[in-house]
């Protein structure tokens, strides 16, 4: 069975938990409750072929890989993903490697496209005959601050109402959950930064087995991948800019200007498959939890993509939330989802830091600030560089805290 068949099964009138938002946090966090027995349904309004067409990020963290395997969705990935252990900063036209599995205690990343994470759940629920509805307009949640929460959505010119006891916002930035939580029950938090990142995707062989980050007085860049056949490529660029303007040709050419010389050797060029420009915003909301609604992943925070944080904290996010409701419909204890909130900002706030962190080190700053933001930036590297204490912070960061880390 495949994703496009995932909402051939009829639509229920109750489930124990709805899940708005049928992203990998959505959809890992229904597998993850199918597994311990309890009934979700997953409610997406858009078609599963855009859900999949989501360029993202696919640098995955040790929990983030064990959660998969908990989920029974790990096979693919250890079969195709690529295990990293370090990455390059590329700093004054040097490149210098962090070893993350010596530095920190023999762990390392594994690059998996977001695509392929969504695609794997996708196939596993499907393959379940689990509920998927796909498409579904005009959705609302209702009732999460009484005991009977309910989501009513139109599906083929149909409306439907669904009863559940709880309701699992797992719907992004934009959607529906965190915006039906009246205003003065949330506090924001956001940064937007002065610049964005112009991405484009190619099937040509990365430039090197591992992750490139460099900083260069053009701006930041970042050679990434997805397969050892298919490239992502990352360039800072002003928010002014359109990815109408940037050609191919221009996008290479200004890649080759910031990569050192070896880099520019080995570099493949082709068309690409897909180019955008991504503005950066740091974003975090309190609490996460209203009466029976739980936000996770996007809807609750946003992170920079500089050390690919997003899919690890919504991972974790989904972990959290996953044993808290296994534990109340186990144990009738509501002690998990009273502690859902803190216990994921916590998390969240250690990965917002470190991301806003890698992103001050890494990228030219415009306005008044910049040479003195420069030298600091220099001073830091220099720290980093010649300092095993200072290299070990950020490959502790990078390859993921554990999930009871200060807990």
């Amino acid at each position: 069975m495949t994703a496009s068949t995932a909402s051939a099964a009829p639509i229920p009138a109750t489930t124990q938990v709805a899940i708005i938002g049928a992203g990998p946090s959505g959809l890992l966090l229904g597998q993850l409750l199918h597994k311990a027995g309890i009934d979700a349904v997953i409610i997406e309004r858009q078609s599963p072929d855009y859900v999949l067409g989501r360029i993202r990020a696919g640098v995955l963290e040790q929990v983030t890989i064990d959660l998969l395997d908990e989920a029974g969705v790990g096979a693919r990935m250890h079969q195709e993903g690529l295990v990293h252990g370090g990455f390059d900063l590329l700093l004054d036209g040097q490149r210098h490697r962090i070893d993350l599995e010596a530095l920190a205690g023999g762990k390392h990343v594994m690059v998996y496209g977001q695509t392929e994470v969504t695609r794997d759940l996708m196939d596993a629920r499907a393959a379940a005959g689990l509920p998927t509805v796909y498409s579904a307009a005009h959705v609302q949640v209702q009732g999460f601050d009484t005991a009977h929460p309910s989501v009513t959505f139109e599906k083929d010119g149909a409306t439907h109402t669904l009863q559940c006891d709880f309701i699992a916002g797992c719907d992004g930035f934009h959607g529906v959950c965190r915006a039906s939580v009246p205003q003065g029950a949330l506090r924001n938090y956001e940064k937007v930064y002065p610049f964005g990142w112009l991405g484009l995707l190619s099937d040509t062989p990365p430039v090197h087995h591992e992750l490139i980050y460099a900083n260069t007085p053009r701006g930041f860049a970042l050679c990434s991948q997805r397969s050892a056949t298919r490239s992502r490529y990352y360039l800072q660029v002003p928010l002014t800019d359109k990815v109408e303007a940037w050609s191919d040709e221009a996008f290479w050419d200004e890649l080759r200007l910031r990569l050192d010389p070896e880099a520019r050797e080995h570099l493949v060029t082709g068309p690409s498959l897909e180019k955008s420009i991504a503005p950066l915003r740091s974003f975090v909301t309190e609490p996460l939890r209203f009466g029976r609604m739980f936000l996770a992943g996007d809807a609750g925070h946003i992170v920079p993509p500089t050390g690919a944080k997003g899919l690890n904290l919504a991972a974790t996010d989904v972990k959290f939330l996953s044993s808290a409701l296994i534990e109340f419909y186990a144990e009738r204890s509501e002690a998990g989802i009273d502690g859902y909130s803190a216990r994921c900002l916590k998390r969240i706030w250690r990965a917002e830091r470190f991301s806003w962190w890698f992103t001050q080190l890494m990228h030219n700053f415009p306005g008044d600030d910049a040479a003195i933001a420069a030298r600091f930036q220099a001073a830091e590297i220099d720290y980093l560089l010649h300092s095993e204490a200072g290299s070990r912070t950020i490959a502790e960061n990078y390859v993921g805290l554990p999930l009871d880390f200060g807990q």
